[in-house]
């Protein structure tokens, strides 16, 4: 049975007169009005109307789509308000529906920010260059980091010795094919950079820009880098023109307000920051300057371009950029109070820098009394005992240290030393030590009373992440350290290789050691609790500079 909708048509009042004739012709067109929305309706019930029997269940389906009431009606401001409600992969699936919704799916105010990781691969530009494309003159908050690690799979970098003896020829084929790997990914890297900087020179709208890059494998290798640039990039115009891009997003930028570069390969310069202008610098909030790839004589900004960032909250530079200069510009009375400091302490910068312009113990208690919320951040790559005692000065207001070394071991004197001074401050405490000898880890507690893990669980009273691999960890001691901190030590992970037990626990048959282990450090947490199978699974575990990046990031956005 059909349903027909009509509308009587009666005539029109007063339309003999000049002025009823006006009200005739408004009511008409509020008649056809109805009628258009009336034949709307009925199309809609036309659509409700039929059951769906035997092979009209699609069509069913497919009337209450039709252009009377379709997605594709929809007006676009409604559109990108159900867009906004959805995550990044829903929105990319619903945009599939119509022409209408995938023109309204880069909407700017559905992507005012943009977080990508790329693998350096030459898959990836053409999505890069379509993203970018769409995004790059309008995103206000973009971060993208580059991985070449996951590229070469099955390999570490140039001369890692990886793969079976197969002789010198066999050794010089290998050592060719990795050669040529590392140049395609170097030469990947500059066009995937270039693509980024290119799409985004001219967008005004920046707030946020932030820059890793994986390269680190080249970093490390000092002239090896050069060698492999001066092949994939001979005359040095892609370098200079990536340069150039970056310094003229930065002359371009009229809202920026965080910028973070790390470990990028030739892209900031000693001069970059000159290219902002008075006005921006005056109002950036973040800055991150990062690279281990500058000469020893030079510096990504010194004491003198800092005076125009006052209105820097947070700071993360190569620990032997931070000059005793720098802290007293710092503490000048028309800057506003620092309240995050992260530093980088690398041995590549210590053997090619000279540690004698660090503050001193003076200049850390002036920053503390312009800061009091100041909070410092320290990560140390294979640096010497010796050297730390030097860098570790009583004032620093230190939260979060991260030790990571593949040469030099942490000494137990340095841990007891950091427990006695930043007992009030300390609620990180990271120890990697990546031996590739495993047949003994060093012990932090040789020749002492107390082990100074211990000691700095009971000492720390904020302390709320241990995590510790490559060094030996008595069960007993574990034990101790949950049971002192309890619940407010949120994390606690500890690789199984790295725990060693007593031999009067392993002689007494009675008692299982790892299970009572497990037990005990579980009751002192109040939470289960196991050792750390697989070093890979260690929360902390990843490149070291990749992760002083990303905790440096959430470290400064904690404001």
């Amino acid at each position: 049975m059909l349903l027909f909708l009509s509308v009587p048509q009666p005539r029109p009042p007063g339309a003999r007169t000049r002025a009823g004739a006006a009200r005739a012709a408004r009511w008409r067109r509020r008649q056809r009005l109805r009628l258009q929305q009336l034949r709307r309706l009925r199309g809609l019930l036309r659509g409700l109307r039929g059951r769906p029997g035997a092979g009209s269940r699609r069509r069913g389906r497919m009337a209450l789509c039709g252009q009377a009431a379709g997605a594709a009606s929809l007006p676009s401001e409604l559109i990108v308000h159900i867009f906004s409600f959805l995550p990044a992969p829903d929105r990319l699936r619903a945009s599939a529906s119509c022409s209408h919704w995938r023109e309204c799916l880069f909407y700017p105010a559905l992507w005012p920010q943009l977080r990508i990781c790329l693998r350096v691969s030459p898959a990836e530009q053409p999505r890069l260059e379509f993203l970018m494309r769409k995004c790059g003159w309008f995103v206000r908050e973009l971060r993208v980091e580059f991985a070449a690690e996951n590229y070469l799979s099955g390999g570490g970098g140039p001369g890692d010795g990886s793969g079976a003896n197969t002789g010198t020829g066999g050794e010089e084929v290998e050592a060719l094919q990795l050669s040529t790997r590392w140049l395609e990914v170097l030469r990947t890297y500059l066009e995937l950079v270039l693509c980024v900087l290119v799409s985004i020179r001219n967008n005004r709208n920046l707030q946020k820009f932030s820059l890793f890059g994986d390269i680190s494998v080249l970093q490390q290798q000092g002239n090896l880098s050069n060698t492999y640039l001066s092949k994939v990039d001979p005359d040095g115009k892609k370098i200079k023109q990536i340069q150039q891009l970056f310094e003229e997003i930065l002359s371009n930028s009229r809202q920026l307000k965080w910028l973070s570069c790390g470990f990028m390969l030739e892209i900031v310069t000693p001069t970059s920051l000159s290219s902002l202008s008075n006005s921006i610098a005056n109002t950036m909030e973040h800055l991150s300057l990062l690279d281990n790839n500058i000469p020893g004589n030079s510096t990504l900004i010194t004491a003198v371009e800092l005076e125009r960032f006052v209105n820097l909250r947070s700071l993360a530079l190569d620990f032997c950029d931070f000059t005793a200069e720098m802290a007293r510009v710092l503490t000048d009375s028309n800057h506003v109070p620092l309240q995050r400091l992260s530093l980088l302490v690398h041995n590549v910068s210590v053997m090619h820098k000279s540690l004698d312009n660090m503050p001193n113990d003076e200049h850390w208690k002036a920053l503390s009394r312009k800061s009091p919320s100041l909070r410092v951040y320290i990560m140390a790559f294979d640096i010497k005992s010796e050297d730390m005692f030097k860098i570790l000065k009583p004032s620093i207001p230190l939260e979060r240290i991260h030790f990571d070394s593949y040469i030099t071991c942490v000494s137990g004197a340095i841990v007891d030393l950091i427990s006695r001074q930043y007992d009030k401050f300390l609620t990180h405490f990271i120890l990697m030590n990546d031996v590739i000898d495993t047949s003994g880890f060093p012990d932090l507690s040789d020749n002492r009373n107390e082990d100074p893990l211990v000691l700095l669980a009971w000492r720390c009273t904020k302390l709320s992440l241990l995590a510790v691999h490559g060094y030996t960890v008595w069960a007993h001691n574990l034990i101790a350290i949950a049971r002192l901190r309890g619940s407010n030590l949120k994390v606690l992970e500890v690789t199984e290789e790295s725990i060693d037990f007593d031999q009067g626990e392993l002689a007494d048959q009675d008692v299982d050691p790892v299970h009572n282990l497990i037990e005990q450090v579980s009751l002192g947490l109040g939470q289960p609790w196991h050792a750390v199978m697989d070093i890979e699974s260690l929360s902390v575990f990843t490149e070291p500079n990749r992760h002083f990046y990303r905790e440096m990031q959430s470290f400064s956005e904690d404001i």
